[in-house]
């Protein structure tokens, strides 16, 4: 089976949830963060692939509405996993770019760099890329993984940031997506850094109805969300604070090959980089979990209303 054969196999199959979004900046034109400055080109058209969760997608649809609208001929793969999955397509060509997160993309490029500020993580990045992949500059959107809890939770155990958790050790269950277990935002880095050690681990998804409902049952007493969620404030729900910072900045920002970073595909996402924010961003997917509306459909209604598309 040659490798293209076999990536196509592994998005075919790819169910588990997608990357741990962790996600504000300022873009600009100026090759911030670029890894190459080699000349690609997107006249053979750029396609675009996402993990698998609301924001991801909604991302995506974004991208390829900015693009569309700079003249590039787009195509869009949501849906596809976690880096795992979707990075080594990238390399392989097999797509051509994602929208990413600093702290996430760095944590899985490089897990000792303990940068934090957005303009270090950028520059970590661009050191830790394997060749042929470049970032561009960020977005002043960020979305973040948190940990939260219900306000009964919370006041069951005092629990108010993430190091009290470690006074409650193996009596609590954390529902998060299966690679959370072995992430540094997630068991390890909560184990390594604040001591905490749970009575079980359930794999769930990715800030979706499985890990949230989990949640407002009962059935999990932690759940690893992302900041961008307006369930957590529509159910009143506890976000542990991170006072040793194990969670890093999490701007949103494209993740490249080389061979399609050209300036007609710079110019087009930095201006929507310029232009969502973090609020924004939250209501658009929003739009998707809450109002159950097409996420391509918001996307592009977004970005004609902001005289991106």
């Amino acid at each position: 089976m040659n490798r293209r054969t076999l990536l196509g196999g592994l998005f075919a199959a790819a169910s588990v949830p997608a990357l741990a979004a962790c996600s504000s900046g300022v873009t600009s034109l100026d090759g911030q963060g670029s890894s190459s400055g080699g000349a690609g080109s997107s006249k053979g058209g750029v396609t675009i692939g996402t993990a698998n969760f609301t924001e991801n997608q909604v991302l995506g649809y974004l991208y390829a509405a900015v693009l569309q609208q700079a003249g590039v001929k787009v195509k869009v793969r949501p849906n596809l996993g976690t880096r795992e999955i979707v990075i080594p397509a990238l390399k392989a060509g097999d797509i051509d770019l994602l929208p990413e997160y600093q702290g996430a993309l760095l944590n899985y490029l490089a897990p000792k760099d303990a940068s934090a500020e957005p303009g270090t993580m950028q520059n970590a990045l661009t050191l830790a890329l394997p060749g042929g992949l470049q970032v561009l500059p960020y977005s002043q959107a960020a979305d973040s993984d948190c940990f939260a809890v219900t306000r009964a939770t919370a006041r069951k155990y005092g629990l108010v940031t993430l190091a009290d958790l470690a006074k409650q050790n193996g009596k609590l269950v954390i529902g998060a997506a299966p690679e959370v277990k072995k992430r540094r935002v997630g068991a390890i880095g909560l184990k390594d850094v604040y001591g905490v050690e749970f009575k079980e681990f359930k794999s769930l998804d990715s800030d979706g109805p499985l890990v949230k409902g989990a949640l407002k049952k009962g059935d999990v007493d932690v759940a690893n969300l992302f900041t961008t969620d307006t369930d957590i404030a529509a159910n009143g729900w506890v976000v542990l604070t991170d006072p040793k910072n194990l969670i890093p900045s999490q701007h949103i920002v494209p993740l490249i090959a080389d061979r399609k970073a050209d300036d007609t595909v710079r110019k087009a996402l930095a201006r929507l980089g310029n232009v969502l924010t973090t609020e924004q961003l939250t209501q658009l997917n929003s739009q998707v979990d809450n109002d159950k509306k097409d996420p391509e459909d918001v996307a592009n209604a977004y970005a004609k209303q902001h005289g991106l598309a």
